[in-house]
């Protein structure tokens, strides 16, 4: 992963001698600029880079290579942090990942053909695996046939795999003015131009939309129509009805990523279902079950175009976990993967029910079942200085610049409920954001 070859790196400089001790660190934008990496990888790098007792963070100062490196210390010791910048489900206490995982992987090894399991496969997943998968999104994506189906190795694979099939480079990929990174990451990678829309309480603008399409001639819209990252909006059913329909009329590809869906109790109509034949719709177990499976589900609008995309993951990934595959499609078949998402949809709504006692009246939104909120911050605080000085008090977040395709994003920061190990410690991490942001703005200069 790039955010442990960094803290690989730093710390070999460190043992090295090439960084000195007490030596101050650039801003996380700056090493992210001079990378060519995400904010979130640097700011997951960093965050490990503490718990190992690298790095330290001064308030008011920075963040600097800590002048004693004690290798019998406990990493972490000095300056635990509290990550809540990672959009991770939690781990329920009713689902018992260390048991689970094992005795499902020695399930399907113990099986007459489970050795199968440990070969290559083909591109489009393994024929009982895009069975199951259509049987596990009939629930809410009617009549998907098994040959629209392909396996994958996570949804930021599936991503680049459709873009990579549909766009050009210098094409025009329509998003909302706030949106996932890693979109703008495959954008950044292919050379696509990343035109934003208006957004309101129910995200992507119908009016915006059409403005692009008359104006900007895009050749596809990417949306996250039920608990937005970051935004939580969910889509209403009139609204998703406009937004095909516009996409209908002006000939517009939709790629419908659908992380959160199975984590809400009520099913609301998808983009596949009302524009099939221009929809790629990505359903990803990361966010209703473990971002351990690397698994996720693309629906093409057909037969043929999912053939195409096959080839792309051919020249790419060549194909999903095998190991993994089999797992989710074991869950699928035994009803542990639907019981996995309810128990985190019910731990979600805790956690948000912690969050919206402690935040009290401070502007937020969030959805009761997802597992971020997004942060509204008052005038006086900007999201990065916010985020910073919430870094230099051991918490973690994401400020909206990681999320912006326009140049003036909003003043909020997402903050992600799930990846806080126990409710104690995000009632922690949640307390030291709300005393900070009663405070007033940290980041004034002093005038000369």
């Amino acid at each position: 992963m790039k955010y442990l070859g960094i803290v690989e790196a730093l710390e070999a400089d460190i043992r090295s001698g090439r960084v000195a001790r007490g030596d101050r660190l650039p801003a996380q934008r700056s090493i992210a600029e001079a990378l060519g990496v995400d904010l979130t990888t640097v700011t997951r790098a960093f965050n490990e880079a503490r718990r190992r007792g690298l790095i330290e963070a001064q308030a008011g100062r920075g963040t600097f290579i800590r002048e004693k490196l004690d290798g019998n210390e406990p990493a972490g010791a000095a300056h635990p942090l509290i990550d809540l910048s990672m959009n991770i489900p939690p781990q329920p206490s009713e689902v018992e990942f260390r048991k689970i995982f094992p005795q499902g992987i020695a399930g399907i090894l113990g099986s007459p053909r489970g050795l199968l399991s440990l070969h290559y496969q083909d591109s489009s997943g393994a024929e009982p695996d895009r069975y199951a998968a259509a049987a596990w999104l009939a629930h809410r994506l009617e009549g998907v046939a098994p040959d629209r189906l392909m396996v994958t190795g996570g949804a930021q694979s599936a991503l680049f795999a459709v873009c990579e099939l549909l766009l050009a480079r210098g094409d025009v990929l329509l998003a909302g003015a706030m949106t996932y990174p890693g979109l703008k990451a495959v954008a950044a990678q292919k050379g696509l131009v990343l035109e934003p829309l208006a957004m309101d309480e129910q995200g992507i603008v119908p009016d915006a939309f059409e403005k692009a399409c008359r104006e900007k001639s895009p050749k596809a819209l990417y949306v996250i129509p039920t608990i937005d990252n970051p935004t939580t909006a969910t889509m209403s059913e009139d609204r998703r009805h406009k937004i095909a329909a516009l996409a209908r009329k002006h000939g517009i590809a939709i790629i419908e990523d659908d992380p959160y869906a199975p984590l809400r109790p009520e099913r609301i109509v998808t983009m596949a279902e009302l524009a099939r034949d221009l929809t790629w719709h990505i359903a990803t177990l990361s966010k209703c079950a473990s971002p351990a499976l690397r698994v996720a589900y693309v629906v093409a609008p057909n037969a043929g175009m999912a053939l195409r995309l096959a080839g792309v993951l051919r020249a790419t990934i060549l194909m999903a976990p095998p190991l993994m595959s089999a797992l989710a499609t074991r869950w699928i078949a035994d009803g542990s993967l639907d019981e996995i998402a309810k128990a985190i949809s019910a731990e979600n709504a805790v956690r948000q029910k912690l969050a919206a006692s402690i935040l009290g009246d401070v502007s937020f939104a969030a959805d009761p079942h997802g597992h971020h909120l997004w942060l509204r911050l008052p005038t006086h605080w900007r999201a990065g200085d916010f985020a910073e000085h919430a870094d230099r008090v051991g918490v973690s977040i994401v400020p909206s610049s990681a999320f912006a395709v326009a140049a003036h994003p909003t003043e909020a920061v997402r903050i992600s409920l799930g990846v806080a190990p126990d409710r104690g410690a995000l009632e922690d991490g949640l307390t030291q954001l709300a005393s900070l942001m009663a405070q007033p703005s940290l980041a004034t200069r002093a005038v000369v």
